[in-house]
């Protein structure tokens, strides 16, 4: 036991981590569909498998880049209120990690940009910084997104790609739905165009809140769009589910959401979605909108009635 426990077991751990430092270096991915893939390949086919048509995650950055015009865009910078609130255990070091894994100060990013010479406010979750959770740090920057489009005119879409909201935040992180969900409400007093694309997976609080309320809802094919897990919902209904359940097929064909897009089409999707929007609103005097209403001033007045 002794001789397991003092040089297997320590072995088996450092290929584990020898194989996850030269993952990075990789020059194939592996699919769902178990085909290897040549890394540049895929890349070049927008990060979807040419075998099985898989949508691989995407990072902020590479959403963004295949979305503005000629790649060009600007970050916006967004608050970033205080880290562990809750002091909860080990939560410090995950952040730090995921800081330096992804090279981001949170899970959401904001930019602004061009679409097909629209001006737009777009924001976007990575999967990879604590699987895209919401804590007080993503509602700011998501409330920070709506007020920069609200300021500038300017419709907003979304990527949403997100497991829920952060437990290691506790009632903080639920707290970000309403919040969410009170600039939204703003965002639309001012008629301005809100599109969500959901990304695989966009589930829990997420999906409870801001992604599902957008104008138009679309979503990448067989990207899971869910509140509670698949196998939670088999337990309480104790009935074998569809094979497709939660997909966001199945979804659209339940009226839940408007479209499925493949990623190398949502671009002009959406734009000629804009262009309807807006093409509205100049019947109706795009240039009479009043002037933008701060957010976090109608939360604070929203927060007293409560």
């Amino acid at each position: 036991m002794n001789w397991i426990t003092k040089f297997i077991k320590p072995k088996i751990k450092s290929l584990l981590k020898k194989k996850l430092s030269d993952s990075k270096e990789a020059l194939w991915v592996t699919c769902e569909c178990k085909n290897l893939i040549y890394k540049d390949e895929l890349f070049n086919n927008l990060s979807v498998c040419p075998s099985c048509g898989f949508h691989h995650k995407l990072n902020c950055e590479e959403r963004f880049k295949i979305f503005f015009d000629d790649k060009e865009y600007e970050i916006l910078e967004t608050p970033l209120p205080k880290d562990d609130p809750l002091k909860f255990p080990k939560y410090s070091d995950k952040l730090k990690q995921s800081r330096e894994k992804t090279k981001q100060s949170d899970a959401i990013l904001i930019a602004d940009g061009m679409l097909d010479g629209i001006r737009i406010t777009s924001g976007a979750q990575n999967f990879n910084f604590i699987g895209g959770a919401v804590g007080a740090a993503s509602g700011e920057a998501f409330i920070h997104g709506i007020q920069h489009a609200i300021n500038n005119k300017t419709p907003f879409i979304f990527f949403s790609c997100s497991g829920g909201q952060k437990m290691q935040e506790g009632a903080i992180a639920l707290m970000q739905m309403t919040r969410t969900v009170l600039a939204v409400n703003e965002l639309k007093k001012k008629n301005l165009p809100y599109i969500v694309v959901m990304t695989n997976p966009t589930t829990g609080g997420v999906s409870a809140s801001f992604a599902t309320l957008g104008d138009i809802l679309i979503a990448e094919p067989k990207a899971i769009c869910a509140f509670a897990g698949r196998r939670v919902i088999e337990n309480t209904v104790k009935e074998d589910l569809p094979k497709d359940f939660q997909t966001a097929e199945f979804v659209k064909d339940h009226g839940g959401i408007d479209l499925v897009v493949e990623r190398k089409y949502i671009k002009s999707t959406i734009s000629t979605l804009l262009s309807i929007f807006l093409k509205k609103k100049e019947v109706k005097n795009i240039s009479d909108l009043t002037d933008a209403t701060n957010i976090n001033e109608t939360l604070q007045k929203t927060s007293k009635a409560v």
